[in-house]
């Protein structure tokens, strides 16, 4: 669960960063989990996310890309997506890339040697070590996020 129901009665953007993925990053008492990875460095200042298969299954809300978002999450890279969760990403100036589950494999286990992994959202690449990662992307949603744009900026135009 991306974020649990009862942080979702706000309208406010900002704050939900605090309570992503709530239930596993914190004990009954409200502590860290120290085995989380979110909560271990540099993990805990991520701003790529490298996550399941059917990511945001659950989380049609917008709160949840506004979690991820406040968190400093600005990419999820994922094999599959919700798709009210995907288009809300787009919506909210996160850009969730879907690709294989083997290259998922690949990019999870560079992670561990807690070195950077880079996202060119120009060029369409994944970028880790000497290893690159092709993704596709639909040319309208590109823009969109290379420009700020959000459904007002958008009618605005």
């Amino acid at each position: 669960m991306i974020i649990p129901k009862q942080f979702l009665k706000t309208i406010k953007r900002t704050g939900l960063g605090k309570n992503l993925f709530f239930e596993m990053r914190y004990d009954d008492q409200g502590s860290e989990i120290k085995d989380f990875i979110l909560n271990q460095k540099p993990f805990n200042e991520s701003k790529i996310l490298i996550a399941g298969k059917n990511f945001g299954c659950g989380s049609s809300r917008e709160h949840a890309p506004w979690a991820l978002l406040d968190f400093g999450i600005t990419c999820v890279i994922s094999s599959s997506y919700a798709d009210i969760f995907y288009n809300n990403c787009f919506k909210n100036g996160i850009l969730p890339i879907k690709i294989d589950e083997e290259k998922i494999k690949q990019i999870s286990e560079y992670s561990l040697r807690k070195e950077e992994i880079k996202v060119d959202l120009n060029e369409q690449k994944i970028i880790f070590g000497n290893n690159e990662i092709d993704f596709n992307l639909d040319t309208f949603k590109k823009k969109c996020l290379l420009e700020g744009l959000d459904d007002i900026a958008l009618s605005l135009k």
